[in-house]
């Protein structure tokens, strides 16, 4: 659908609140006119009194990772899992995705960096026939010597559109202890005692090494090319102001209280997993997104690994008390559009910007995903 149309009797979300028996009027892949009644003439899309949303901005989702190897070491090629879950996002209202993939030699799977950059540079190669509008996250761990002249070239070439660092290292972040890191990935991977010792011995090496002077080189040529940048896993007041000293402006996942809280009180925007919001709890036993968010630490939502939470988050966060509608959308729309700078065309209900839109049927409590529009294409449709 990229003519001219009019979405009618809709309950728009817009950033000031939800506007009843809306029209939002369509022309050109742009939003024209938020108003009341039937532009004459005009093909009508019926919303059905059902909620229409601003499209979804997703800013980190390795969900492509499993997509590529749903079990360890079990590869399908890029092209089949990219575009199969493309169309999966579209029908989870995400009208922008920025799939994140790790470049992490010393850690197992996909994340070493020959395959991390070529699957960035075939993803590049094909993101103009993708549904959704695709963008590339490159996740950096700190203690990855070798990941810096891939990443380096990539950001060169135009190829990275977010960049952020990880700290993977026993004794912080995510695994606070030994045994934790050991757990998760040995487990996952299947990898002995004495291999996960060896990654380990490896990780706090390079990190007491050559780690600060390769921080400071990409830090620097994310700067020169505009690129944003974030930090994850953040776990502590310390850590939230050397961001701030680092010109950081975003903290993915933080861990506790103390960390949100100071990286809000800094203006660093604080990035929590919709996972997390819909379930209650952080699968790591870290951080409860709910009440970060209602005690005013949160500003955006990310779908980490399951893209379909982002919807049910949003109606989870009214539910339960924590924000009304407008507000919890932001989350995962206009604040996350403004993080990574595009918000001057999309992340909102407004008049110039892309008419990137969901129509959400919330009629027996459930939130079903009806439409999916991206510069006023339909993407997706369930009827």
């Amino acid at each position: 659908m990229q003519d001219g149309f009019v979405i009618t009797n809709a309950r728009a979300v817009t950033p000031e609140g939800v506007r009843e028996g809306a029209s939002v009027q369509v022309e050109n892949g742009r939003i024209v006119k938020i108003g009341e009644g039937f532009v004459q003439g005009a093909r009508e899309v019926d919303a059905g009194g059902n909620y229409l949303f601003p499209g979804f901005v997703d800013m980190h989702s390795d969900a492509i990772e499993k997509g590529i190897e749903p079990r360890p070491n079990t590869f399908f090629p890029v092209d089949i899992a990219v575009f199969e879950l493309d169309k999966k996002i579209a029908s989870c209202g995400i009208t922008t995705m920025f799939h994140s993939l790790s470049f992490a030699e010393l850690e197992v799977g996909l994340r070493n960096n020959n395959t991390a950059a070529e699957i960035i540079r075939e993803v590049n190669k094909f993101r103009e026939k993708l549904k959704v509008n695709t963008r590339i996250h490159a996740r950096f761990e700190i203690t990855d010597h070798g990941a810096v002249p891939f990443l380096d070239e990539l950001i060169r070439d135009a190829q990275i559109d977010l960049f952020s660092l990880m700290d993977h290292s026993p004794g912080q972040g995510q695994f606070r202890d030994i045994i934790s890191f050991k757990n998760y990935y040995g487990r996952v991977y299947a990898k002995s005692d004495w291999e996960m010792d060896d990654i380990i011995e490896r990780k706090l090496q390079a990190k007491n090494g050559h780690a600060p002077q390769d921080i400071a080189h990409m830090l620097a040529v994310c700067r020169e090319h505009g690129i944003a940048v974030a930090s994850h896993d953040d776990d502590s007041r310390e850590k939230i102001h050397w961001l701030k000293e680092m010109d950081i402006g975003m903290t993915e996942f933080p861990i506790n209280m103390e960390a949100v809280q100071t990286a809000h009180d800094l203006g660093i925007r604080v990035c929590l997993g919709s996972p997390n919001v819909v379930r209650g709890q952080s699968s790591s036993s870290n951080l409860d997104a709910r009440e970060a968010i209602r005690r005013g630490y949160g500003d955006i939502l990310c779908s980490d690994y399951s893209p379909m939470t982002l919807i049910h988050a949003v109606f989870a966060l009214e539910r339960h008390g924590i924000l009304p509608l407008h507000e919890a959308a932001k989350m995962v729309s206009l604040n996350p559009a403004a993080a990574v700078g595009i918000a001057d065309h999309t992340g909102s209900l407004e008049a110039g910007k892309e008419a990137d839109m969901v129509i959400v049927d919330h009629s027996d409590g459930l939130p079903r995903v009806l439409k999916t529009f991206v510069a006023g294409r339909e993407v997706f449709a369930t009827c």
